[in-house]
């Protein structure tokens, strides 16, 4: 329905990526205030869009947000959608399964949770740690009693999302798919950064040293949902997270464009309706003060 905006961070969809080829930092140099500047300005514009995509009352846009620990992910959502009013943005953080959650099918929980028409929801992380998480540990399955667990269930799970993401383009909901490429050596420093912040201890956890063990298996893991669901109605893009100034005005620009490519209208009155309007003037002037 959409064509997603021309953007040398789109993952191709012809099954073509390698995670081995994509930069974790800018091709460009360009100082941290003037990015602060550019993303102000960007921020700006996606307010203004974000109001007439609520007035319009028709699509909806789904922001979904992947990446490795400490890749920047809430930071990235609270700038970009920093001058959105918050009754037309919803976000969602998606960790471990509840028990009610393991008794649906794995696209139960994050279904509930999408955006209403007119509005921008935000999964941080979502439906693809199904394929991401569960996949580079797979001992995960078993908490999930499915009646069938074969060779076949990765390439199950993708055809699943792909379809998933389908319905809901072709109903109006728009769906952009970031991953924020940080280095496995970026990542090693802002780890140490929370061991040594006191204000940062809580960012910590054990498990993040024991997932960073595993990089390699998350990577080819990334490389098979990129290949197997990067589609003209449900693009991802590789963005560069190693320069958060960057990695925010990068979200931020696909996000804009993509706004701003709707055809996206303010409703308009009827002429009886216009009609009236000097009336409903008259008599508010006519109130006493």
């Amino acid at each position: 329905m959409i064509q997603p905006p021309t953007d040398a961070m789109l993952v191709p969809f012809d099954g073509s990526f390698r995670v081995a080829d994509h930069a974790t930092v800018p091709g460009e140099d360009i100082g941290k205030k003037d990015l602060q500047k550019l993303l102000k300005k960007r921020v700006k514009k996606i307010s203004k869009l974000q109001r007439k995509l609520y007035a319009d009352d028709r699509f909806a846009m789904l922001l979904v947000f992947q990446a490795m620990d400490a890749a920047g992910k809430d930071g990235t959502i609270r700038a970009v959608m920093s001058g959105v009013n918050p009754a037309g943005c919803q976000v969602y953080s998606f960790k471990s399964p509840s028990a009610e959650e393991l008794e649906h099918d794995f696209l139960w929980r994050t279904s509930k949770r999408l955006p209403e028409r007119g509005r921008i929801g935000i999964f941080n992380r979502s439906y693809y740690e199904e394929v991401l998480a569960v996949r580079v540990n797979p001992e995960f399955l078993a908490k999930q009693r499915l009646p069938c667990i074969d060779n076949n269930i990765w390439d199950d799970r993708f055809e699943s999302i792909r379809e998933h993401e389908s319905h809901l383009n072709r109903n109006g909901t728009i769906v952009l798919k970031f991953w924020l490429n940080v280095s496995r050596e970026e990542q090693k420093d802002r780890f140490m950064s929370r061991l040594t912040t006191p204000e940062r201890y809580w960012k910590f956890s054990k498990s993040d040293l024991s997932e960073r063990g595993k990089w390699s298996d998350y990577m080819a893991a990334y490389q098979d949902i990129f290949n197997e669901t990067s589609r003209e109605d449900a693009p991802w893009y590789a963005i560069p997270a190693d320069n958060k100034p960057y990695m925010r005005l990068c979200v931020a620009q696909v996000v804009a464009q993509t706004l701003e490519s709707l055809p996206l209208e303010y409703p308009e009155k009827s002429t009886e309706e216009l009609a009236l309007f000097e009336q409903h003037i008259s008599n508010l002037e006519s109130e006493s003060s």
